[in-house]
């Protein structure tokens, strides 16, 4: 059996609980830009830290969503997800307040922006997990499309006007203040989660969704990853995000040493771009529902990750004499592609995986996505030593065009409406 399709589905924004969980994303997106610029920022300004400290700090920000998204899917599927939403923003925000607390007593060090990045990556692991797994549980299976377009276009505003409203608080009020209305952002996102007031059931801690005892955490990990990659539509899904993950990074690993070294471009120049592209993705965000139900979900799915291809193609074709049409182009391109993707493989994702399984349906497929991110980076470095910059994007825009391939050798191109959990056999 099937939902309804897409494009008539009733409106989400008719649903006061979703508005109150849009409202948390979108003031703790917007105040994560802050952070992003703001956190190496105290590290190269105030601490003086060395380029190898400022990279450092990035990878303990980055290394928790590979240390603990496999566990964290297993815990979320056995508790409420709502308070590990509430928990993870009070947690982000009195970590992130301990930076300008520290600043202003004179102690703040490397070694505590250490502490503070791997805390706030392992809050965000669990908090992100739980958030896609939470989703279902406040709309209806033939809403989810328009409600991760309305979450995905926050998303992408965020990070596209974000950096620039993070740079002016930072001139404005000094970077370590501006990591406290970072802080406050969490604390705001968290009472609009309390705010929430469908009930949740609670999961049996002790009996599976069959009713059998549930096993130890590392077999209910293990559960998560054979239901993945054994699911005709969930391996496919896996296998081609992350296909495209690794092509994109390793095609842009050394990007803005290209952009700068080879063709030319100020920071600014590069800044103003991708802020243009960007445009792409708020689009892709608010066109995803209803692409979905003119054409259908599965071959939505499939164009769009069809489409990227270009879109990287024209950044690595971008000649010299005139690059910014191309990478404008290219990046306006990219940004509607992504989005539409990854808005209606989410949807698709949280629509035909039962309830008890979406924590470690979601951790999984996290898992193995982003661990082809710095694979991807490291080839691409790779790839621009030994042979060039422009070599490692071309390699990174062909490959882009494999993505697909996992896509339509499985049944997503045969769907056009939002499966349920039943259809899965």
């Amino acid at each position: 059996m099937t939902t309804s399709p897409a494009g008539r589905a009733e409106s989400v924004l008719r649903n006061a609980d979703f508005n109150r969980l849009w409202t948390a994303e979108t003031i703790s997106q917007f105040g994560t830009q802050v952070s992003l610029l703001a956190i190496p920022l105290v590290a190269v300004t105030l601490l003086h830290a060395t380029p190898f400290e400022v990279a450092l700090l990035g990878t303990i920000e980055f290394l928790p969503f590979i240390l603990f998204s496999l566990p964290a899917g297993a815990w979320v599927d056995r508790l409420r997800r709502r308070p590990i939403l509430i928990a993870g923003d009070l947690g982000r925000a009195v970590m992130l307040a301990s930076v300008p607390i520290a600043y202003a007593l004179d102690v703040l060090t490397m070694a505590q922006l250490y502490i503070v990045g791997f805390v706030v990556g392992t809050l965000t692991v669990f908090f992100d997990v739980a958030y896609q797994s939470y989703l279902p549980s406040l709309v209806e299976r033939d809403q989810l499309v328009d409600g991760n377009g309305k979450l995905e276009a926050s998303r992408t505003v965020a990070q596209s006007a974000g950096p620039a409203l993070g740079g002016g608080l930072i001139g404005l009020v000094t970077a370590p203040l501006a990591i406290l209305a970072d802080s406050l952002s969490f604390l705001l996102s968290g009472l609009f989660v309390f705010l929430i007031r469908r009930t949740e059931p609670a999961p049996d801690r002790h009996a599976d969704e069959h009713g059998r005892p549930r096993g130890s955490l590392r077999q209910e990990v293990s559960e998560g990853l054979r239901y993945v990659l054994g699911n005709r539509y969930l391996g496919g899904i896996a296998a081609s995000t992350a296909t495209s993950n690794f092509f994109s990074n390793v095609a842009f690993a050394t990007f803005i040493v290209y952009a700068i070294r080879v063709l030319g471009l100020s920071p600014l120049e590069i800044g103003l771009t991708f802020g243009l592209g960007n445009v792409g993705g708020v689009i892709g965000a608010l066109t995803a529902s209803r692409i979905a139900g003119r054409f259908g979900v599965g071959p939505t799915i499939i164009g769009a990750m069809v489409l990227a291809g270009p879109g990287l193609l024209l950044i690595a074709l971008a000649p010299r004499e005139f690059p910014i049409p191309f990478l404008v182009a290219g990046s306006f391109l990219q940004g509607v592609a992504v989005v539409v993707y990854n808005i209606n493989q989410l949807s698709f994702r949280q629509a035909v995986t039962p309830t008890a399984m979406q924590g470690r349906m979601n951790a999984t497929i996290r898992f193995i996505v982003w661990g082809a991110i710095p694979l991807g980076s490291i080839v691409g470095g790779i790839i621009a030593t030994a042979v060039g910059l422009q070599a490692a994007i071309l390699v990174g825009a062909v490959g882009a065009f494999l993505a697909v391939i996992p896509l339509v050798i499985t049944p997503v191109r045969t769907l056009r409406d939002m499966p349920t959990p039943a259809e899965d056999t």
